[in-house]
């Protein structure tokens, strides 16, 4: 696990512009750090990396590392789980290897096999790797976007790196905000790939490949995809009961590939079932009295699910450890946090996710996490709510108008976690669009038609036509789904999870230099799980249907079949009182008319809408307030 920059250019640059890259990311590899430059008679060029030490802790895990004719270079970022069996391959090939390290593999399974290599790898990562043969650079991205690659790109130079944080260190690049990808920004709480907060910077999407070439004393760049979701890749069992025995068994040999490890291991332990289920599973490869669980919980009943992990921990007799954190403990964190977020993100789950990271960090340097559970075996609340508005839906636009939408507006506002009037008025909000627009507007803190009213007269003029869910109508053009719960897992996966979830759990254990690992993610159970039909995953009002069945007996029935709370915090009471100087602070009239991205009437009446208890407009509230705390901090 590390960090990685790199930099070319066909005119020369100063040495110390790839060290100031390198250096800006020191967090995500505090162990190790490595520069190589290579010169061309087209072009200068070098990478940069910062490692954490996972695997062979040696000098020969060094990088930038080449080939033994080094004419293949790697600068590299994340684990490849299968690359024993890999190493196996190339050995029987001839090969001969130095380390011990998976990085190796990538170098010398490129050499043999080229681009197809990328396909055999099983894992999380991005790299960029310099094939001296052909004067070329070929960068990649891992299947669902576990590991980050931002990217800058003209004629002239092209420059990499893991977070957007280094990118902006380069003179060249500016720091303009784009403003459709700030629209994008409040319909999405955070930017999708493959866009940035800057105009000139990008994310390579996940599955996908670049190659950097000079052609005709410019740099030639083309991008391909290697893997997309398929709903139709894989037979699956014929019934029920034999395909919750084959998801044990692409999960627990998940969870076995994902133990490799030179250094201490634990579990993140939330009190759901997708940790519950790991920490199951794992019981049964390793002796539970050696594995490290860690949880926190919170002082707000409603938020805490801290028993229910302590619960698992006893049934299983592991190491557990556990962290109480008060509200100034909470709020404490936030100021920490901003300065370190390179992107505005309104996922407000990164300050329990930032500190479940620092206080694991204490015992272990790596840690396993339930994630990708809800977007595989539809575990959201939206997937419930989509089983339903097909029935809302029949009531005549009218009665839901003038009638239903009325009524459900004066439920009296409540602070609490997933509270009954935030659901319904959510899924109203919603409910009436098409089901990939509708879940969007459920996750959203801003639908596109709030945006005239959110931004100012200026910025509206600038964004004229535009649509913010413009990278959703493009998921539409694909064909191969069966149903509407495919079209919205496909949206789960393809967008929340690899830009919003991953980003967070990556930013947030990076941040502290931990590694997190997947277990669910695995290409193997991604590709079983999404080939099975949606009545697996979701009957009536049970989410995650075939993967609770296929954990009986192994987790008891009030873990199983208990009421989802999700990683929150109490938002609402927050903005209300502990924050409410700040965020005034921070949304005043006078400050927001200065910048003159938005509307000073619409910011003071979002305000005062939810200071009076007239409505929850928590999304809304944190989503500008995380934007201007970023700006402070990085414009």
């Amino acid at each position: 696990m590390c960090g990685i920059t790199g930099l070319i250019s066909l005119e020369k640059f100063n040495s110390k512009l790839l060290e100031q890259m390198t250096e800006a990311i020191t967090h995500r590899g505090p162990d190790d750090f490595g520069i190589k430059f290579f010169k061309n008679k087209d072009f200068d060029a070098g990478f940069g990396q910062r490692r954490l030490s996972i695997l062979d802790l040696s000098l020969t895990g060094h990088q930038p590392m080449s080939n033994l004719t080094e004419d293949i270079w790697i600068t590299f970022n994340g684990e490849i789980y299968n690359y024993l069996e890999l190493k196996t391959e190339l050995l029987e090939l001839g090969y001969q290897f130095k380390s011990k390290t998976d990085t190796e593999i990538i170098i010398y399974g490129y050499q043999e096999f080229g681009i197809d290599f990328f396909k055999k790898m099983n894992g999380m990562f991005a790299f960029c790797i310099f094939d001296k043969r052909k004067s070329e650079f070929i960068l990649a991205r891992d299947r669902l976007g576990q590991k980050p690659l931002h990217f800058y790109f003209s004629k002239k130079k092209f420059a990499f790196s893991s977070e957007l944080k280094s990118l902006i260190k380069l003179p060249f690049i500016s720091k303009n905000i784009d403003l459709k990808n700030l629209s994008r920004y409040f319909s999405f709480e955070y930017v999708p790939a493959p866009y940035s907060i800057f105009e000139d910077v990008f994310k390579l999407e996940p599955g996908h490949f670049l190659k950097i070439k000079v052609k005709n004393s410019e740099l030639m760049l083309s991008k391909k995809k290697y893997w997309d979701i398929d709903f139709k890749k894989r037979e699956v069992a014929s019934n029920q009961e034999d395909a919750g025995k084959d998801i044990i068994r692409l999960l627990k040999k998940s969870i076995d590939r994902r133990l490799m490890s030179d250094v201490p291991l634990g579990v993140f332990l939330s009190g759901g079932i997708d940790s519950a289920g790991i920490v199951a599973l794992l019981s049964e490869i390793m002796d539970p009295r050696k594995i490290k669980t860690f949880t926190i919980g919170f002082d707000e009943k409603s938020f805490n699910e801290s028993n229910y992990a302590a619960k698992i921990s006893r049934i299983f007799r592991t190491d557990h450890h556990q962290q109480i954190l008060s509200l100034e403990k909470m709020l404490g964190i936030i100021p920490e946090i901003f300065e370190k977020l390179d992107e505005p993100f309104a996922d407000a789950s990164i300050i329990p996710t930032y500190l479940l990271s620092k206080f694991t960090k204490k015992y272990v340097t790596v840690a396993l996490g339930g994630d990708g559970g809800d977007e595989l075996f539809a575990g959201y609340d939206p997937f419930l709510a989509t089983y339903w508005s097909k029935y809302y839906e029949k009531i005549p636009y009218q009665i839901h108008e003038n009638i239903i939408k009325p009524l459900v507006d004066k439920l009296p506002v409540s602070s609490k976690n997933m509270s009954l009037d935030f659901k319904m008025k959510h899924f109203l909000k919603g409910v009436y669009n098409s089901p990939i627009i509708r879940n969007q507007i459920w996750l959203g803190a801003f639908n596109q038609s709030e945006h005239k009213k959110l931004f100012s007269a200026d910025v509206n003029e600038k964004i004229t036509g535009f649509d913010s869910y413009d990278i959703l109508k493009k998921d539409l053009a694909y064909t191969n789904f069966r149903d509407d719960f495919d079209l919205i897992t496909h949206h789960y996966q393809k967008n929340y999870l690899s830009d919003d979830i991953l980003v967070k759990v990556d930013r947030a254990s990076m941040m502290n230099s931990l590694e997190v690992r997947a277990p669910f993610l695995d290409v193997d159970l991604v590709e079983y799980a999404n080939s099975l039909p949606s009545n697996y995953k979701i009957r009536r009002t049970v989410r995650k249907y075939i993967l609770k069945k296929s954990l009986e007996g192994k987790l008891p029935n009030d873990i199983l079949y208990r009421k989802k709370k999700g990683f929150g915090i109490p938002l609402t009471k927050w903005i209300k009182d502990d924050l409410k100087k700040e965020i005034v602070g921070m949304l005043n009239y006078d400050k927001i008319k200065r910048e003159g991205i938005f509307n000073p009437k619409s910011v003071s009446e979002i305000l005062n809408q939810h200071f009076n208890n007239k409505k929850d407009n928590r999304k809304q509230i944190w989503s500008l307030y995380v934007f201007e705390k970023w700006q402070e901090n990085f414009s």
